[in-house]
């Protein structure tokens, strides 16, 4: 017998003997491990900015633009959709409205939060240590109310959209423009930073999706001028709340990648040898140094989108490393601390306030002062318009500024007279702003208030998560993790550290209030949340070692309700959102970087308020640790409105970023089990 004849005897005795082994294994019931499938790695390849889209979605406005743009297109976050037949009822959904306002409580509430800002208004003195004189609303109203207006000139009458042709559907200006005569839905499509799913008409996620894809694919062509069909060349950043649904954002990414067709060059080498991977690189460059140049579709395309958070970009943008970020958008406020990249999960707070609230509430100011413009209306996009104009040119947070004051405005509306009007406000431009501090003053009453990051229900597209990882523990670990969150648990003060194990949705141990602001100056007034350290030993005692965990998730989410009804401060939010950050290092950090970006907060004097609040309230054991508090709204003298997105026009020009890319091809294979692998914070 020949050598090659006895090997070839020997692998198959071999092939036997592994045989025989799984049937074994098969009879004692042990199942083999299930490896997860290998997710290749990302291709390096150099990164054309200038191909690079940069998009940040908001509430009332999209920015977007490309990586190289010194500052983006910003258009209303708005589409109005022409009915598909005739005698259909309008639809339009509200913009300055919102549910909870018509409570029984609501008008109690507002009174309630209004007394408080007038005290606070009388016990901060002015530079010159005289303490403000409070002025009555009847002192105005008896002034207001006998304005007649002047009639202008009509030339530059603003007219309706022209809708003569039937557009299927107009987006933008155009869409705020559309009579409300004409057979037209209104709809934004993201309201307090989420997809704006609802019952009503175009409520439907599918149907939320297809508005944002119609919008976006709009600017892209119109104001980035970028035909639709040159989409597989460009990549895209995708800016995202700290506090995201991880359906929507999946949703989200899936018509970025798939509908839209951000894309790049695909090839049947994708995966193959460096000769081929450098092939595509070079043809990669050669096209994106002559975009006028075409490939067949079936030869090439690239494919890229980054997902990241709104709060690190708002650091890249302001060139911070470490930052808590403020983020006052129209109609949400969001809280982050961000330490070298890394958004604290722990530190993440949303609340369902924002610059829209203080303006419906300056307008019900202006109305108990003899608003002028008595036919002013919430329901009315253009009046809406005016409040939103009236609130950024008259109000404030500047204690100095005291006493009736005389404006005036004006009114441009279609198919009316362009109308002048005068009226004299006093502390109505101050009262309004300071609702973000003392939000029962906008007279929210059975609304969530208060949003926290909550652990992930889990995903069929993705059957290796973090539910898989603790479902195959060893029991020996579960037992040590177990004892260790009991541990935790039991500790003095409240103070809760780690992450639930359960798969209940109910949120992490750390996500509930710490003792945040203990022992700071000026104490929280009736009708706000404290979380000081007597309730902190309330909410998490010393003697629950021994209590049922059944019982403590049951407890626990009693809890998380409480306190997620309740609307904090603005400043109280800050303090708890640096206070569950995990050393007192990384708290002195962000005492010393506190960034406000958004639009909601850009109020002469904001800076020095926010700060005045900040240091009467935080701890007294930090003033001491803490050399310097710093407030920045307008770092490097850039809109804050814009700074989250020039944070990601800044990442798309980083190295580092090279393995953040998701590609087309992967995300048809592997789904949102990309962005776990992928996203730069913790899926």
């Amino acid at each position: 017998m020949t050598q090659a004849e006895k090997e070839q005897d020997n692998g198959k005795e071999k092939e036997k003997e592994r045989e025989k082994d799984k049937e074994k294994e098969q009879q004692r019931g042990v199942k083999r491990p299930i490896a997860p499938p290998a997710i290749p790695e990302p291709l390096q390849e150099q990164i054309q900015s200038n191909f690079v889209v940069v998009i940040h979605p908001g509430s009332r406005s999209l920015r977007i633009g490309r990586a190289t743009d010194t500052l983006p297109v910003t258009v209303p976050h708005v589409i109005a959709r022409r009915h598909k037949q005739s005698g259909q009822p309008r639809y339009e959904d509200a913009w300055l409205l919102r549910e909870g306002l018509n409570k029984p409580e609501s008008k109690e509430q507002r009174q309630n939060g209004l007394k408080m800002v007038d005290q606070a208004i009388w016990s901060k003195k002015m530079s010159n240590g005289v303490r403000r004189t409070p002025v009555s609303a009847e002192q105005a109203r008896a002034y207001n109310c006998q304005i007649r207006p002047a009639v202008l000139d009509s030339s530059s009458r603003v007219k309706w959209t022209n809708t003569s042709h039937h557009p299927s559907h107009l987006v933008g200006e155009e869409a705020l423009y559309v009579n409300p005569s004409d057979c037209y839905n209104i709809h934004w499509p993201i309201v307090r930073g989420q997809l704006n799913v609802h019952p009503g008409p175009g409520g439907s996620l599918t149907a939320v999706l297809a508005d944002l894809e119609t919008i976006w694919s709009h600017v892209i062509q119109k104001h980035l001028e970028i035909p639709l069909k040159d989409l597989k060349y460009y990549r895209c950043i995708l800016l995202v709340p700290d506090i995201y649904n991880r359906q929507h954002i999946k949703e989200v990414v899936n018509m970025l990648l798939l509908n839209m067709g951000f894309s790049g060059i695909t090839h049947t080498y994708m995966y193959g040898s460096t000769q081929d991977i450098q092939l595509l690189i070079n043809i990669q460059s050669l096209f994106s140094s002559c975009p006028q140049l075409t490939l067949c579709p079936d030869v090439c395309v690239f494919i890229a989108i980054i997902v990241h958070q709104e709060s690190v970009c708002a650091t890249f943008g302001s060139g911070l490393s470490s930052a808590c970020v403020v983020d006052v958008g129209d109609q949400k406020t969001s809280l982050c601390c961000v330490e070298d990249g890394v958004s604290h999960r722990n530190s993440r707070l949303c609340l369902a306030y924002g610059g829209s609230d203080v303006t419906r509430t300056f307008f019900w100011l202006l109305q108990r002062a003899g608003f002028p413009y008595r036919d002013c209306q919430l329901s009315s996009r253009l009046d809406c318009q005016l409040l939103q104009h009236l609130k950024e040119t008259f109000c404030h947070l500047d204690q100095d500024i005291s006493g009736l004051q005389d404006h005036e405005f004006q009114t441009r509306f279609p198919e009316a007279q362009a109308l002048l009007f005068q009226v004299r406000l006093g502390d109505e431009k101050l009262q309004a702003p300071m609702g973000l501090f003392y939000p029962t003053t906008f007279g929210i009453v059975g609304q969530k208030m208060t949003s926290l990051q909550y652990r992930s229900q889990g995903d069929s597209e993705d059957p290796h998560d973090e539910h898989y990882l603790l479902a195959t523990q060893s029991k020996q670990d579960q037992s040590s993790k177990s004892a260790a969150d009991r541990k935790a648990i039991s500790r003095p003060g409240g103070a809760l550290d780690g992450e639930m194990s359960g798969q209940g949705g109910i949120g992490e141990l750390s996500d509930l209030p710490r003792g945040c602001g203990s022992g700071g100056g000026g104490g929280g007034m009736q009708g706000e949340m404290e979380l000081g350290p007597t309730q902190g030993d309330c909410l998490m005692g010393a003697g629950e070692m021994d209590e049922p965990l059944s019982a403590h998730l049951s407890r626990k989410t009693a809890i998380m309700s409480q306190f997620e009804s309740k609307a904090l401060g603005l400043d109280k939010a800050i303090l708890h959102s640096i206070d569950c950050c995990a050393s007192d290092e990384t708290k002195r950090k962000m005492y010393s970087s506190i960034l406000v970006v958004g639009g909601g907060l850009m109020f002469h004097g904001a800076q020095e308020f926010l700060l005045h609040r900040i240091i009467n309230k935080m701890p007294p054991s930090f003033r001491r640790l803490v050399d310097n508090v710093e407030v920045i709204t307008r770092p490097k003298d850039m809109d804050p409105r814009l700074i989250s997105w020039k944070g990601g026009a800044v990442l798309a020009c980083l190295d580092t970023t090279q393995e953040m890319w998701i590609h087309q091809r992967e995300w048809q294979r592997f789904g949102v089990r990309m962005l776990r692998e992928r996203a730069a914070f913790v899926w």
